[in-house]
């Protein structure tokens, strides 16, 4: 296999990772006003993700890196046709941040009132704005022969973007309520489990439909097989929480996820960016690549930095493994 395909692998792995990791992580955000009936229960939900929110953000800073790196003209004539809306995505990231750090500074409902809604809010709108830009990297842009995106600076926003956009947010809200039920205990477990369980078929819907439409574009005969794979799994996630198995319908989402992430870029393979005004014009692996120096150097870095992050963050995860209930949440401790 080729370095220019090695690191279309590998950023399509980053993606997977930041999907699954941040998916559950701005599930729990969006959920905080449906399952956190007070305070004390809301902190509750915010000690789920609290060791790890920050760190599931790096896999979004280096999936981007990562392109930018080893396929310059993928990362400008993609994020050139989403600017406005990946602002957006910024500010709610920043925002969802700050209160995460500022919510608990003064003992004030009032003041966690207002923190709770910008987290609240910037949890919605991060998968909307990365789930479009996932859905234009799968569909295209209108570029020219140049490969320079043509046309307003709004061209990624259109029915069928959007409609991968809302896949990604159905997909994290009901991860994040599966979550909810593997970390939490007492009333706050089962109402997140009565949820997840309701919720799973009409969240998912909008994820089969974008990948039944990927495929009936631009899938091959083997992508067919893993969109398949990717229904059997959501379905199994869905059996096993019938069942009270929240570990297992995680795991099974991980797998739906898994499996519709290379439905997505098995069917984009070999473009990176596919021109929706001529094919000629689209942009493909070994045309967007970097040189094969650069891309050389890359694979070192990768191969020595990567583990290292995958066993801390691992570790992370094994140290705060344990549920947690209001039981656990002391009283608050904040100048007035």
């Amino acid at each position: 296999m080729d370095l220019e395909t090695v690191w279309f692998v590998l950023i399509a792995l980053l993606w997977l990772g930041y999907l699954f990791l941040e998916g559950f992580d701005f599930g729990v955000g969006m959920l905080m006003p449906v399952l956190g009936r007070d305070d004390t229960e809301r902190r509750v939900l915010i000690n789920t993700i609290g060791p790890v929110w920050d760190g599931n953000e790096v896999w979004l800073i280096v999936a981007a890196g990562a392109t930018f790196a080893a396929f310059p003209a993928w990362y400008a004539g993609l994020f050139s046709g989403a600017y406005l809306p990946l602002l957006v995505v910024l500010l709610a990231l920043i925002g969802r941040g700050v209160a995460f750090e500022y919510r608990g500074k003064v003992d004030s409902d009032r003041w966690r009132r207002v923190w709770d809604r910008v987290i609240m809010i910037g949890s919605w709108i991060p998968p909307f704005g990365v789930g479009l830009l996932i859905a234009t990297t799968v569909l295209g842009l209108p570029l020219d022969a140049d490969g320079n995106r043509i046309g307003s600076p709004l061209e990624a926003v259109r029915w069928d973007t959007l409609l991968g956009a809302v896949a990604i947010v159905g997909f994290s809200l009901l991860h994040g309520a599966v979550f909810i039920a593997l970390k939490t205990d007492g009333d706050i477990r089962h109402r997140a489990h009565r949820l997840a369980f309701r919720i799973l078929p009409a969240a998912l819907l909008p994820l089969a439909a974008f990948l039944g439409l990927v495929q009936w574009r631009e899938g091959a005969l083997w992508t067919l097989g893993t969109l398949a794979l990717a229904l059997i799994t959501a379905a199994v996630a869905w059996w096993r929480l019938a069942e009270g198995r929240e570990g297992q319908a995680f795991a099974a989402l991980g797998a739906a996820l898994t499996a519709a992430v290379v439905t997505l870029f098995g069917a984009l393979y070999p473009d990176v960016l596919p021109s929706t005004t001529d094919p000629a014009n689209s942009l493909t692996v070994t045309d967007a690549a970097s040189s094969p120096y650069t891309l050389t150097i890359m694979t070192w870095v990768a191969g020595f930095g990567t583990p290292a992050v995958l066993v801390y963050q691992g570790w992370t995860y094994w140290v705060f493994r344990k549920r947690i209930s209001t039981k656990h949440i002391p009283k608050v401790h904040a100048p007035r």
